[in-house]
């Protein structure tokens, strides 16, 4: 039988939770400082959070996929469906993207995206799951990031616009990425497609954090995490952590402290039966995650977004804590309100699955 860790669904919503909690804050122009990425190299606790998920993604594919595999299951009838879910994810960050495109204002068209690059780490795990074993998974984590580190030495710099991944996000998609070089006119994307390559690496490495955690192997993963941290440090003196190219280095640094966490949910949840807090969220995260994009392209395009925050935040609470205090509120506000909706989806039994 398939298994289920309450631990899981929890670090999955907490997570979903902080991406939320990331993406929308009431005002662009004063994000509170945690909550910024890194402008380029380096790495914050924001820069986390996606890895996180791809990572929690891998978790979840040992838990759910593999076993389904070891009790004899038709690997051509998992394929369709593993193959047939990651495409409904990417085509639905596709129609997010569009919408957004054709609502807000001044917004352009953009390919690439957060849940295309989900559907993508979800189906390359899906088919490592079902079709190898995990010396197999392993090369090809090597294999990956020793790989792309190539790719990027010999790219030149990695340096914004000119590095690989910019080039080749311009040279595939051209002016339908998420940002445009206004004096040269090249592109990037962080969710672009080079970009995949590495961040299927960190799905691996949750599928086999989840393997050993399906294996009561708990010793073998702290090993493992704290030896992540370990060599993603010492990587990163020759090669910066950096979220926009998803370097090698982050690769590792991300997956030690997310199997970290993993063990500490674990230990907390499912050993010593804390409430998994989070668990919510994560039982609907696409559906918690695509909603609110949603929301986030409607407020300002129905022009709701502004006269909202400067009526209910920022007009009193700017005067009294400042910009970027009410800028933080606002995007806790909007935490709390989808806590709120995905809490009544949980009472009611409504899990939305693509």
């Amino acid at each position: 039988m398939t298994r289920r860790l309450a631990s899981v669904d929890a670090l999955r919503g907490c997570t979903v939770a902080a991406m939320l909690l990331v993406n929308d804050p009431g005002d662009w122009g004063h994000v509170y400082a945690p909550l910024e990425h890194s402008a380029w190299h380096g790495c914050t606790p924001t820069d986390l959070v996606f890895p996180f998920f791809l990572f929690v993604v891998g978790v979840s594919s040992a838990l759910g996929i593999e076993p389904r595999v070891a009790q004899g299951a038709n690997p051509a009838a998992l394929t369709r469906a593993a193959l047939i879910r990651a495409l409904r994810i990417v085509a639905l960050g596709l129609t997010i993207n569009v919408l957004a495109w054709l609502i807000m204002p001044d917004a352009h068209l953009r390919l690439p995206g957060v849940l295309q690059r989900i559907g993508l780490c979800f189906a390359g795990t899906a088919l490592f799951a079902i079709y190898t074993r995990p010396r197999t998974q392993w090369i090809a984590i090597v294999a990956i990031l020793l790989g792309y580190w190539g790719l990027l030495t010999l790219g030149g710099s990695l340096e914004p616009w000119i590095n690989l991944v910019s080039r080749s996000d311009s040279a595939l998609f051209g002016r339908f990425v998420y940002q445009i070089d206004p004096l040269s006119g090249r592109g990037h994307d962080p969710e672009g497609l080079l970009g995949s390559l590495p961040s299927l690496a960190t799905s691996l490495l949750g599928l086999c954090a989840g393997r050993w955690l399906r294996e009561n192997k708990l010793k073998p993963l702290l090993l493992a995490a704290i030896a992540a941290l370990a060599l993603g440090a010492l990587w990163s003196l020759v090669l910066p952590l950096n979220k926009n190219l998803w370097t090698p280095s982050f690769v590792l640094w991300c997956a030690g402290w997310a199997s970290l966490a993993l063990l500490l949910f674990h230990w907390l949840i499912d050993r010593r039966e804390w409430p998994a807090w989070g668990r919510r969220f994560g039982v609907n995260a696409v559906a918690a995650y695509a909603g609110s994009e949603l929301m986030q392209i409607l407020l300002p395009g129905l022009g709701w977004q502004a006269p909202l925050y400067q009526h209910a935040f920022a007009g009193w609470i700017t005067p009294l804590a400042g910009p970027y205090i009410a800028s933080l509120a606002f995007a806790l506000a909007f935490v709390a309100l989808w806590w709120c909706i995905v809490y009544v989806m949980d009472r009611r039994h409504w899990y939305i699955k693509l």
